[in-house]
């Protein structure tokens, strides 16, 4: 793929060279038309490769996709323009280090390698540890179904990056599952999840103990297929009466463990 340079800029196709954008990607670029129908991609037995990859790549997809539904309430301001793309190279790693089943069928075993999820921020631009750097506790419950993040005492002026304006800040805690694979193995699971967030403390007060504990709807019996992610993060507020306003700056989410 070329990447269009100087000072014509258009997309379209031109001849037998299409040009585009990519969301995302600054700049202009180009390929060739054609290429070979989407029956011989289907049939032909010389594209039996791109079939299995296809069916990987899918399954990586949806897999990324639960993640990114089961936080759906926390993705407008806490999440870059190419968290798709991210999330879905990440599956795909989880994805090849399967050594049980043929290419093509290989699983996304997300508990079994939490090493590529582990400490994911979900905006790239905006680290959580950059932000938030005062010590705490993420316990994960025994079955699974709840979360408790623990933060003791501490002043927000000394371990909290504040955005200029942000009177006020909130803790969230967030437990979601991710059944994945090719198809969800229980949809009723897939992407169920839960967002706690603690009281609104003030950005130039010591805290007392923050206690956030998020707990999956229903008490459900979690099987050894389903993978829990808890995620950690900080939104900032401008408190004007009444009324406490979110910040577009400074939020900031984590994935904390996979459970």
């Amino acid at each position: 793929m070329a990447r269009q340079k100087g000072h014509i800029k258009y997309v379209g196709t031109l001849g037998e060279v299409r040009h585009f954008k990519i969301k995302g990607n600054e700049g202009y670029f180009a390929g060739l038309k054609g290429g070979p129908t989407a029956e011989q991609i289907k049939t032909a037995p010389g594209f039996i490769r791109t079939r299995e990859n296809m069916s990987e790549f899918g399954a990586c997809a949806n897999a990324g996709k639960s993640v990114r539904v089961g936080l759906s309430s926390l993705m407008k301001q806490m999440s870059d323009s190419q968290l798709t793309g991210r999330l879905t190279a990440i599956m795909k790693k989880i994805n090849i280090e399967d050594g049980s089943e043929a290419r093509g069928q290989r699983a996304i075993l997300i508990s079994q390698q939490p090493q590529y999820l582990k400490g994911l921020d979900f905006n790239r631009n905006i680290s959580f540890n950059g932000i938030f750097n005062a010590p705490y506790t993420f316990t994960p419950a025994a079955s699974r179904i709840e979360s408790t993040l623990s933060i003791d005492s501490f002043n927000p002026l000394n371990y909290l990056n504040i955005p200029s304006g942000a009177t006020h800040f909130r803790i969230i805690n967030a437990v979601s599952v991710v059944t994945g694979n090719y198809e969800p193995s229980d949809s009723v699971l897939n992407q169920m999840s839960n967002v706690a967030y603690s009281d609104y403390s003030a950005v130039d007060v010591a805290t007392t103990l923050i206690e956030v504990t998020a707990t999956l709807p229903g008490a459900p019996t979690l099987n050894t297929d389903v993978s829990v992610i808890g995620s950690m993060g900080i939104e900032f507020y401008q408190k004007v009466g009444n009324n406490y306003y979110l910040f577009n700056a400074g939020n900031a989410l984590k994935i904390e463990d996979i459970f």
